[in-house]
């Protein structure tokens, strides 16, 4: 009951039970108290009204037409000493016209207790007729005098005779009758009780299949595929259970085949790459030498082939490239990927990436020395002539870089002054092999520049956004922690280990940031303030 919630199924079900049992309970108690009132009242009621008249008509007609007060008084306290024990009051008139009355009580029981709509009634003489024999009736009337209630009655002798009124007490009834209501009223407490009891069984009983359900769903959801519930029964909940079962064992060979073919089409990937550069290797030495022959005075190439071994030499390389970045992809796919961490001045690291690509002239760098970072240098080296390169290529110049700390994050910003990313484009800047216009598929890059830029962010727990300056132009925005782990052995990084072969600018790829249109873009992400 600990765990209940106003809003939970179980303490639903406990009201629902508590309720239906309430009313039910209350509503047998109310109509038994009912039956029981009037079974009690009315038996009592007829055994006294039924000896009033007996003694009216023993006792009081047998007395004179106009009887002293004293006849009264015995008449009166012959009446009373009944089995009923009720009082009496005997109202007549003596022979000089003077009413006179005989009370049993000396007293205590008086005229001004007799309700006066009883009175009128008992003097009221009706007309005889076949349906009504007698001129005078007996009435009775029940009331309340001071917490107690009383059974008043009264007649008048037919043919000229006193009047008789009774008073009796029914409190002895009363009390039986609250007793009465106390039982039942301890009995539907009891009731309620226990029907909060068997709620909470029930409840139990059909919620503890439903919480293993949730359990089971959870796990599923946390990627235990091999999840499954203890099935006992044929109800509802046993068959909800098998369904589980059984859609979690179709889930779970889904996924296992989709792993399957990812991890093989992931393996084809590195095994086609590495086995392509073999080959590349030989390629690449050969156009070298075709490239130096291009370059010589001698002027050995033909003029005819020459546009042809530059085609060559151009997409030589951009196949070498690509077959890099793939190997880099399939290791951050693959989860191999490693940090050789180290502390670096960032200033100093920015300086030179720009400088060992000659674009000195082209950049303009707004960070102070000092600025100390724990990073893979390598790998910042990658983001950072992507982004770069990227903002050169299809951007305007000049090209801003500024750097800052936010706490313990460090914010890079790369700025161009070109007509920016179209809005359709910019949530695909860092998909891999996007193409802004399908017109135009063939660039000089391999469309996956940026994707590794940021795949080399999320390695150092770290995130690459992009938007549009309101001034003009793009902005992409590295966001690093400045200590992204401890420095490892460089036989730990593994694989990950390798990155661009060349340090010409990197996988500047306008496919892969929409330049194949024919707006250029610019690179960065993070905020567009702070000034150079």
């Amino acid at each position: 009951m600990a765990g209940l919630r106003f809003t939970s199924l179980r303490l639903r079900l406990v009201v629902v039970f508590g309720l239906v049992a309430l009313t039910a309970a209350v509503s047998a108690s109310g109509i038994a108290y009912w039956l029981n009132r009037e079974a009690v009242l009315t038996r009592t009621q007829d055994a006294v009204l039924g000896d009033f008249q007996q003694a009216m008509q023993t006792r009081a007609s047998t007395l004179r037409r106009h009887p002293t007060q004293g006849e009264l008084q015995r008449a009166a306290g012959q009446m009373a000493n009944s089995s009923q024990r009720f009082s009496v009051l005997l109202i007549a008139e003596d022979e000089n016209g003077r009413t006179v009355r005989g009370n049993s009580d000396l007293d205590t029981f008086t005229l001004a207790d007799v309700p006066r709509s009883l009175q009128k009634a008992v003097n009221k003489e009706q007309k005889i007729s076949s349906n009504n024999k007698y001129a005078y009736h007996l009435y009775w009337q029940r009331t309340v005098q001071d917490d107690t209630p009383y059974l008043v009655g009264g007649a008048k002798v037919i043919g000229g005779g006193p009047t008789g009124y009774m008073l009796k007490s029914l409190e002895p009834e009363a009390k039986d009758l609250n007793s009465l209501a106390w039982s039942l009223g301890i009995a539907t407490g009891l009731a309620l009780i226990g029907s909060a009891l068997l709620a909470q069984a029930a409840a139990t009983t059909v919620l503890k299949p439903v919480h293993r359900l949730g359990i089971a769903a959870r796990r599923l959801g946390e990627g235990k595929l091999d999840t499954r519930l203890r099935v006992s029964g044929t109800d509802e909940l046993a068959d909800l259970s098998r369904t589980f079962n059984r859609t979690a064992e179709a889930l779970e060979k889904r996924v296992a085949d989709m792993s399957a073919r990812d991890e093989a089409s992931r393996r084809f990937v590195a095994d086609m790459s590495h086995e392509l550069r073999t080959p590349l290797t030989a390629i690449t030495a050969v156009t070298e030498v075709l490239e130096e022959e291009l370059d010589a005075e001698t002027g050995s190439v033909d003029p005819m082939i020459e546009p042809a071994v530059r085609l060559v030499v151009s997409e030589t390389r951009r196949l070498n490239t690509l077959v890099e970045n793939l190997m880099e992809v399939t290791r951050f796919d693959a989860g191999t990927a490693r940090l050789v961490s180290d502390t670096v001045d960032i200033a100093d690291q920015i300086t030179a990436c720009i400088d060992a690509r000659a674009w000195l002239d082209a950049v303009e760098l707004n960070a102070r020395r000092g600025i100390m970072a724990h990073v893979d240098p390598r790998r910042l080296d990658v983001i950072l002539a992507n982004l770069i390169g990227n903002a050169l290529k299809h951007g305007g110049s000049p090209v801003c870089v500024r750097v800052r700390e936010e706490g313990a994050d460090l914010v890079i910003e790369v700025q161009d002054h070109g007509p920016g990313i179209p809005e359709d484009v910019l949530p695909h800047v860092f998909d891999r092999f996007y193409k802004a216009s399908a017109s135009r598929p063939r660039s000089e890059g391999s469309g996956l520049g940026l994707s590794i830029a940021l795949e080399n962010a999320h390695i150092h727990g770290g995130e690459i956004t992009a938007w549009n300056s309101p001034k003009g132009g793009a902005v992409f925005a590295l966001r690093l922690p400045r200590d992204a782990g401890e420095p490892q052995e460089a036989g730990n990084a593994g694989s990950g280990d390798t990155g661009r072969a060349d340090r010409s600018g990197g996988d500047n790829d306008s496919s892969n940031i929409g330049a194949d249109t024919d707006t250029g873009t610019g690179t960065g992400t993070g905020r567009t303030e702070g000034g150079a």
